[in-house]
């Protein structure tokens, strides 16, 4: 290949590193009213009175609309494939507000000064009723978060929302108790992980207006713009033809904008008043009324023979929704199904079971990973303990379970592993971390400790049997190519990654595929960029749409040269015959099949998954640690990463390098915390800590690649899987530093202090 497996530079590159307008924000209209929500400051009450008319005298202000003026649908705001796991329990605006910051009425005016004068001149009277705030006494508790009766689901998920639970399901196969009574070793440990947020770059924006004929255009930095059409449908109480979805540049995502957090509000604005709109959330609203990672609690039970064969192993999570139930129906399910199979294959029994519930907190949603993150921690963590109690080296321990390339996966909706180097991503890891000459750790003689860890994972590739993906290549006059795509690029590079896909099939420049971003008008569908699915699922849509393409240029250019189809070729600049030296051009063609052909030379492919098969990664942490404060540093991180055929090198590697930072934050600083009203602390980066580049150490990256055959080129998925280890691999490695287990995220230095100082007094 020219280009597949190349390190070619991003299409937008260029646009991004010269400050081009590209964002969202940068082309709103200058004339757009500015929208702002007023939100409520208890986690749980009934608005009982809003008072408006003094607000609504400030000049320039538009409107102010309250529950009573919005539409009273029920809607979810999860961006996934109708019909949607998640349920129905939203309103745009509703009298009963169920977390501090739900939104209570929404302000539009002229400029930001009139609206936040408006915004401070608003009277509410609220009837203040008790909050659930911690999700461990959700279930069954008096208070009700969702009692109305016109809560709904789509799709069975065994709710019982009188009971807080959204969903709940057991997966079993075997007697697993029976198996664990045979076992010699046995190990049960309970897991806690925190809220974590996405903190991209971007904020929440979004912009609306009405175009020449009605409808409703909304304009919004979002992975999913297809399902924001139907959402805003659904909200608005209007047909999805009334409404039209542009993507521009996003400044990225990580799953937070596969949820409509703030679309709504300006489209509401708009549909009122018919003037275009514009909302902009500031940093803290995006700490404090987004759409975190969910909180959770997860107890894993394992079960070994004096060999150190896994004969049993069980996973039960309770998942903290907050209070909406966006995305935990499907958050949930994957703490089991993608880490367990990284081990169950051949144990004589499993069992995975699961709870989600409703709380009086922000409401959780989509984040890099997708709950397989929180599941990986509990499994690996627990894998890493057993290694411990049976005295083994905890790679040999999971080299003699791991799962291997032709390993049915009873955990993994049955599926077979059709590629995978997992065990060769070990070994390498191995070799990179110089595992033998560290484990498991060194005292350097000063109070401080190096020492190291270790964790693999697994997680997909597109959704099986549920997502979906189209492409629409055209030829222009020209001769070069349009390429229309419903697949959002949030900063990962998926439009240089389809056009290299697609420069290949059509045997031409990568410079040659113009591609254009997601219009619901124009794009073909698409289920959104989520769930790892663009590389390997819209890479396959390319491949085909590519395929329908040549064989219409060879149709074209053979009815120009007048030969035989079967006799006529196309090796990507010409039509030749395959019999004799005649050609005709690729331009020559396109100009034609525009002005005096039938010959339309535009091809549109869609692709559906069967199957999802999973990617697979080691990540070995060297740390040092300080027994006396606790502290953490990161010397050196090394990861092999097994994601089948690497389209791009480069995107993939600083792919890889991004998600194991992100990792290294929610293991070690990231933490949405609350007060005991419900409102969050930290909602700014003055409070909330991430990493920066003197936190990480020096990151390495390899790649053991097999081949997929279902996937394009045997190319698989990357972006979600490389946030999955650190948080194993570094509680690991403190444990070998420091004899202290940490089975609470995120692993502060406080905690490890104290984990030292109670082992030091009880020894």
């Amino acid at each position: 290949m020219k280009f597949v497996n190349n390190r070619v530079m991003k299409k937008d590159a260029m646009s991004l590193v010269t400050g081009q307008a590209v964002y969202t924000d940068d082309i709103a209209p200058k004339d757009a009213l500015i929208v702002k929500v007023l939100r409520s400051p208890h986690a749980h009450a009934i608005v009982k009175n809003v008072k408006k008319d003094i607000a609504l005298k400030v000049p320039g202000i538009e409107c102010i609309l309250t529950w009573e003026d919005a539409p009273k649908t029920r809607f979810t705001t999860a961006g996934q494939t109708y019909p949607e796991l998640s349920p129905y329990d939203r309103k745009i605006l509703d009298e009963r507000v169920r977390y501090v910051g739900d939104a209570v009425a929404i302000v539009a005016g002229e400029n930001e000064k009139c609206v936040d004068r408006a915004l401070k001149m608003i009277k509410v009277e609220y009837e203040v009723l008790k909050p659930v705030l911690d999700f461990r006494e959700a279930l069954d508790n008096k208070v009700v978060v969702h009692p109305e009766e016109d809560w709904e689901v789509k799709v069975p998920i065994s709710p019982d929302v009188k009971r807080n639970l959204i969903c709940h399901d057991v997966l079993e196969e075997g007697d697993v108790e029976a198996e664990f009574a045979k076992c010699k070793y046995v190990i049960e440990e309970t897991y806690l992980t925190k809220a974590n947020q996405q903190t991209m770059m971007e904020t929440f924006r979004a912009y609306t207006y009405k175009d020449a004929y009605g409808r409703l255009v909304c304009v919004a930095s979002t992975q999913v713009p297809f399902h924001v059409r139907r959402i805003l449908a659904t909200a608005l109480d209007t047909s999805k033809s009334n409404i039209r979805v542009v993507k521009p540049r996003i400044g990225g995502g990580f799953g937070a904008k596969q949820t409509v957090i703030n679309e709504i509000f300006p489209a509401l604005v708009t549909w009122k008043t018919g003037k275009p709109a514009k909302i902009i959330y500031s940093r803290k609203e995006s700490q404090i009324v987004s759409s975190p990672r969910h909180q959770m609690q997860i107890t894993v039970k394992l079960g070994a023979d004096e060999n150190g064969k896994l004969k049993a192993a069980s996973l039960y999570t309770l998942s903290n929704a907050g209070a909406f139930g966006d995305h935990t129906p499907t958050t949930i399910g994957l703490t089991g199904h993608k880490s367990l199979p990284l081990y169950t294959s051949h144990v004589n029994a499993f069992k995975f079971a699961f709870d989600g519930v409703y709380s009086n907190t922000i409401p959780a949603g989509a984040y890099r990973g997708y709950g397989a993150t929180q599941g990986v921690y509990a499994l690996e963590t627990t894998m890493n303990k057993l290694a411990l109690k049976m005295n083994m080296d905890p790679i040999e321990f999971k080299k003699k379970n791991l799962l291997k390339e032709g390993d049915y996966m009873p955990a993994y909706h049955g599926e077979t592993a059709n590629s995978c180097t997992l065990e060769k991503c070990l070994d390498k890891v191995k070799e990179m971390i110089n595992w033998d000459e560290k484990y498991p750790c060194k005292d350097l003689g000063n109070g401080k400790v190096r020492s190291v860890g270790l964790a693999v994972a697994m997680q997909g590739s597109a959704i099986s049997n549920v997502d979906v993906a189209s492409v629409t290549i055209k030829v222009n006059d020209d001769g070069f190519y349009s390429m229309m795509i419903g697949a959002t690029d949030m900063g990962t590079g998926c439009d240089t990654i389809l056009a290299q896909i697609a420069a290949d099939c059509l045997d031409t420049h990568v410079d040659n595929i113009v591609v254009y971003g997601v219009d619901t008008d124009i794009s073909p569908y698409d289920s959104g960029s989520y769930a790892s699915s663009t590389t390997y699922l819209t890479g396959n849509a390319t491949i085909k749409t590519c395929q329908i393409l040549r064989e219409k240029i060879i149709a074209a250019g053979a009815d120009m040269l007048d030969i035989k189809l079967e006799d006529a070729d196309f090796d990507g600049e010409k039509v030749y015959s395959v019999k004799e030296e005649r050609s005709i051009s690729l331009k020559d063609i396109a100009n034609n099949a525009m002005c005096y052909s039938n010959h339309t030379l535009t091809a549109t492919a869609k692709e559906k998954t069967p199957v999802s098969p999973p990617p697979y990664m080691a990540g070995a942490v060297e740390i040092e640690l300080d027994k006396e404060t606790g502290h953490v540093e990161i010397i050196d991180y090394a990861t092999c990463v097994d994601c089948g055929t690497v389209i791009n090198p480069a995107l993939a590697t600083v792919q890889t390098e991004g998600g194991l930072v992100q990792g290294i934050g929610m293991a070690l600083y990231e933490d949405v915390q609350y007060d005991n009203k419900g409102r969050i602390l930290n909602d700014s980066f003055m409070q909330y800590k991430i990493p920066t580049r003197l936190d990480m150490g020096k990151i390495r990256v390899e790649f053991e690649s097999s081949y997929e055959p279902t996937g394009p080129f045997g190319a698989k998925s990357i972006g979600e899987l490389v946030i999955n280890t650190p948080s194993p691999a570094l509680c690991h490695a403190i444990y070998n530093a420091s004899g202290v287990w940490i089975n609470e995220l995120p692993m502060t230095s406080e905690k490890i202090a104290m984990g030292i100082l109670k082992n030091n007094i009880e020894a």
